[in-house]
């Protein structure tokens, strides 16, 4: 991240917390909003936004050097209250010269103790001495298709992913073989150049050098002088158990590699789970409709019933069972993240045969004279006792 971003953004208060928090306080209060927030988690869009701005700021405030260079930064250019040189004593109002800026930041080998070692710490500079800017890789985003048994039980998944890396044929310089890139003259390496924001300077990318504090005169026939390339590279995946269809699996670090020491990016995994031909999922339950007998829901019965990964449970049916209703069998669901598990839903189905052999008919016949429930009297008293 720039300079630019620490002047615009008040990371303090994205994390909610007062500028005098200590590390502690930093840490309790990002862990809260991560777990909010996080896309594994919280399926709104705009918590994702959010998450990634927690994030950045506890990058930046919860690493003690970096707060430190955030605060000072902001304290010096963010309040109008700095005073670059030659514009007068007592720290209060007025403007600066642009030629001062020079002095401030663009003289490599200046003396220690001027402003330039007071600052080069905030612009990418050490000692006078330019580097490449470190930049963070590049997201990833795949689609993946498991079974129904894969997300419920979690895989490992041998992905095969394309990103954008440093060049191999330069390793990273952007310089053709034989040559090096030399330091950028309009940012003296920093890859930042400074621009008069009313009273206080503000750290931009450099045009020239696109921020990398270096250019290429006889740039790598590969990468044609960006020092980045395209590169394949196989990554193995942990689904997690009981994920579910189209969500979106957050990796860190597994995306394209960092540039200069910069972090690798985030691989993003979106989930699409095939159907099963018996179980459907609710939740963290399975569910399943078994067909029994008309006598099995009216005498009573013990049937059979298949569970996910082999196996069966014998599931007991009361006399009088009526159409519809849902029997639960414990722990035999999806894995939850706690690792225990749902269970299974087992809806009953009457099934009524399309065909009677004669002995069957007879059967029946003979139930229908003897039988004296009449199902629907409560539905006819309900409409006024009509026929």
């Amino acid at each position: 991240m720039s300079q630019t971003d620490w002047l615009e953004k008040d990371y303090y208060s994205d994390l909610g917390v007062s500028k005098g928090a200590d590390g502690a306080e930093i840490k309790k209060a990002f862990r809260k909003l991560a777990r909010e927030l996080h896309p594994d988690t919280n399926p709104d869009p705009k918590a994702e936004d959010k998450f990634k701005a927690v994030s950045e700021a506890y990058d930046v405030v919860g690493d003690p050097e970096k707060r430190k260079e955030y605060d000072e930064l902001r304290s010096a250019m963010g309040s109008g209250g700095f005073r670059f040189p030659g514009t007068g004593g007592g720290g209060q109002g007025g403007s600066f010269n642009p030629s001062d800026l020079g002095d401030l930041f663009g003289r490599a080998g200046q003396a220690a103790g001027g402003f330039s070692d007071a600052f080069g710490g905030l612009f990418n500079r050490g000692g006078g001495q330019p580097r490449a800017r470190a930049r963070r890789g590049q997201d990833i985003e795949s689609d993946v298709n498991i079974s129904f048994t894969e997300a419920l039980d979690g895989v490992t998944l041998p992905l095969r992913l394309s990103s954008e890396g440093a060049c191999g044929s330069c390793h990273g310089t952007g310089a053709k073989a034989g040559t090096t890139p030399r330091v950028c003259p309009t940012c003296q390496g920093t890859g930042q150049t400074v621009r008069n924001a009313g009273g206080f300077a503000l750290g931009e990318p450099c045009d020239e050098c696109l921020g990398r504090g270096l250019v290429v005169d006889d740039p790598c026939m590969t990468c044609f002088g960006s020092g980045r390339a395209q590169s394949t590279r196989t990554v193995n995946a942990r689904v997690p158990a009981g994920v579910k269809d189209d969500q979106r699996i957050r990796l860190k670090g597994k995306g394209g590699p960092g540039e200069s020491g910069g972090p690798d990016g985030d691989l993003y995994i979106r989930v699409h789970v095939d159907k099963h031909p018996v179980f459907t999922r609710s939740g963290d339950n399975l569910e399943l409709v078994l067909p029994v007998t008309f006598d099995e829901a009216a005498l009573g019965a013990h049937v059979k019933v298949p569970v996910l990964g082999g196996g069966l449970v014998t599931l007991n049916i009361p006399p009088g069972t009526a159409n519809g209703r849902t029997f639960r069998v414990r722990g035999r669901g999806a894995t939850r993240r706690d690792g225990t598990k749902g269970d299974l839903l087992v809806t009953v189905r009457v099934a009524v045969p399309p065909q009677l052999n004669d002995a069957a008919r007879e059967a029946l016949t003979a139930y229908r004279s003897a039988q004296s429930h009449d199902p629907r009297a409560d539905l006819m008293s309900q409409f006024g006792g009509q026929r």
